[in-house]
């Protein structure tokens, strides 16, 4: 068996999503569900809602993923951010992103 020496990284980001047009609990709900939804399939991440469930217009959705290196790290976390601001009129207010 050959040993490389590889060690896996976890990506990890959080997105906080001010959504001014929401006034319910349950469009809160739709428009979480469909981003969470997308970033699963096109990304093959795990992506939930993380913080402030029960507050209407603000969405807070967290992402990790295995990476073999942090280069494909940073490359997929600039693919999800710009993703993320592409596919919702939610406007970003802040991201963070860290690579264990």
């Amino acid at each position: 068996m050959k040993d490389n020496n590889k060690t896996m990284r976890i990506a990890t980001m959080t997105f906080r999503l001010r959504a001014p047009w929401v006034h319910s609990l349950k469009e809160k709900r739709m428009i979480v569900k469909s981003l969470v939804a997308k970033l699963r399939n096109r990304y093959n991440v795990s992506a939930s809602e993380i913080d402030e469930q029960d507050t209407h217009q603000i969405i807070v959705i967290g992402v990790a993923a295995i990476v073999p290196h942090n280069a494909f790290a940073d490359s997929l976390m600039e693919d999800i951010s710009f993703f993320v601001e592409e596919n919702t009129e939610a406007e970003i207010i802040d991201e963070e992103r860290e690579i264990l």
